[in-house]
């Protein structure tokens, strides 16, 4: 068993493509060698404490928040791309889903730095 994994309380369900995504990425970045699992590891469990100390349930409901705040994180601290950067793509995200019909797959434009 991986270290996150015993992180993962039984009620975290993948419930969102998001999800599943975020998870995926946060491994495929330890096995590239980005970051390691123990590094990984105690960055969640960090994010997830923090979380609880402010009254998140401790159910597994908010998990996958806590996944994406720590490879924010993660990412930032490792300077493998500026906070500005990941900033900006979570606006982005954030008005495309608030402009995006009721059942209709949210989708974002091109990021011009990727191009």
């Amino acid at each position: 068993m991986k270290e996150s994994d015993a992180l993962r309380p039984a009620g975290a369900k993948l419930n969102e493509p998001w999800q599943a995504e975020v998870l995926a990425l946060s491994i495929a970045l330890q096995e590239t060698g980005h970051f390691s699992p123990a590094e990984w590891s105690t960055i969640l469990a960090d994010e997830i404490e923090k979380a609880r100390a402010a009254g998140d349930p401790a159910d597994g409901s908010t998990y996958y928040n806590h996944v994406l705040a720590a490879l924010e994180r993660i990412v930032a601290e490792n300077a493998l791309l500026p906070i500005e950067a990941i900033a900006q793509r979570r606006s982005d995200w954030e008005d495309a889903y608030r402009q995006t019909p009721h059942g209709q797959p949210v989708s974002l434009p091109k990021d011009p730095a990727t191009d």
